[in-house]
């Protein structure tokens, strides 16, 4: 595994290249996944400057992480100042500077206020847009391990669920949900990506459904849809059961996501249009008369965030590229019935894209 310095190192060096796509002397970030993406440094209050020079890159933090950024950032210098972003404009403006900023993670009153400031000093701020985000798309190869060992997690603890027969009628949608988070955390899970969802019968058919008490029926479709956590790297992944028997309309709508979401996956390289791919799958179920009942985008990126670019839907806008890391997760979703999603993570590749989670996903009685 290569030098996490060495790797935040040539994630600043990429950004300092970019910067003259926004007219910016230097940037200064403060989305805390950014600067986790670019330091290392996973404190609750942070902010980064990136400069043309990489000696000239600056941390800052709160007294309360002074140990924690020299040992996860020990390549930078740390400032410490409770007021992060301030503090370090106040390092790298002055006359005639430019400084880029995030201007989605600033509120208009922190805009405004970092903006009297560099004016303050002969400099200006101007929007970065989403440079590190569009840096963080394409997945590296440690990257990649750790969203394959959370995928491999989360496989590893679904498998136990079904194994140890804790997915049978009369268990809570809450009993099974708490189950899967402790497989997860016993298979070696950091975390859990999300609130795991759990949704048996008519539950099923609402997309995101929270567990509650309801209580698990024979016959009943039982939709979990969760993830792990390793390293701040998200697995995503959904399965849809069926309880002790089927009925052919359960049969039915389950093989019809199955072939869309076969479809969304094959159609997953590197160059194609987001938009496109998502296409690919919904007219597999458009053309089956469930149109109406398919109500969310194909999928969207994983990483840092469970939920990042690119985003795989009828309005995304743009191309996939090699190496991001997406879902493909079409529904059919029948109010007052039930619905079926099935979801993978996988990374877009060359030759055809690589599938992280490997649970069967076949039509499965238990």
């Amino acid at each position: 595994m290569i030098d996490p310095t060495t790797t935040h190192r040539a994630r600043r060096d990429l950004l300092r290249t970019r910067l003259q796509q926004v007219g910016a002397d230097a940037m200064l970030v403060s989305d805390l996944i950014n600067v986790r993406y670019l330091s290392g440094f996973t404190g609750s209050n942070a902010a980064l400057v990136v400069t043309p020079e990489p000696a000239g890159d600056l941390i800052a933090t709160d007294g309360r992480y002074t140990t924690q950024v020299g040992e996860q950032s020990p390549d930078l210098e740390a400032v410490i100042d409770r007021a992060c972003a301030a503090a370090l404009l106040g390092r790298v403006g002055g006359s005639g500077t430019t400084v880029a900023v995030e201007e989605h993670a600033l509120t208009v009153t922190a805009w405004r206020a970092l903006a009297e400031l560099a004016e303050s000093d002969g400099g200006r701020l101007v929007a970065s847009g989403r440079l590190v985000e569009d840096l963080r798309m394409i997945k590296d190869d440690d990257e990649i391990a750790l969203l394959r060992e959370a995928c491999m997690i989360g496989d590893t603890a679904l498998a136990a669920l079904v194994d140890d027969g804790v997915l049978v009628p009369g268990r809570t949608e809450r009993e099974v949900a708490r189950a899967l988070e402790f497989g997860m955390y016993a298979a070696g899970a950091d975390d859990i990506a999300f609130e795991t969802i759990v949704a048996t019968g008519a539950n099923s058919a609402i997309p995101h459904h929270r567990p509650t008490d309801a209580v698990l029926r024979a016959g009943d479709f039982v939709k979990i849809d969760f993830g792990s956590v390793v390293g701040g790297y998200h697995s995503d992944m959904t399965r849809t059961f069926v309880l002790e028997h089927a009925a052919d309309w359960q049969r039915e709508i389950y093989e019809l996501v199955a072939a869309a979401q076969r479809t969304g996956r094959e159609a997953l390289h590197p160059g194609v249009d987001a938009a496109g791919v998502d296409a690919a799958a919904r007219t597999v179920i458009a053309d089956a008369g469930h149109g109406e009942h398919y109500v969310h985008g194909l999928g969207h990126g994983v990483g840092l965030q469970i939920h990042e670019a690119p985003s795989i839907g009828a309005t995304a806008t743009g191309t996939l590229p090699s190496g991001a890391a997406v879902t493909v997760e079409p529904g059919v979703y029948l109010p007052g019935r039930g619905g079926v999603r099935i979801e993978d993570t996988l990374v877009v590749r060359e030759d055809g894209a690589e599938l992280l989670t490997t649970t069967d996903r076949t039509f499965r009685i238990v």
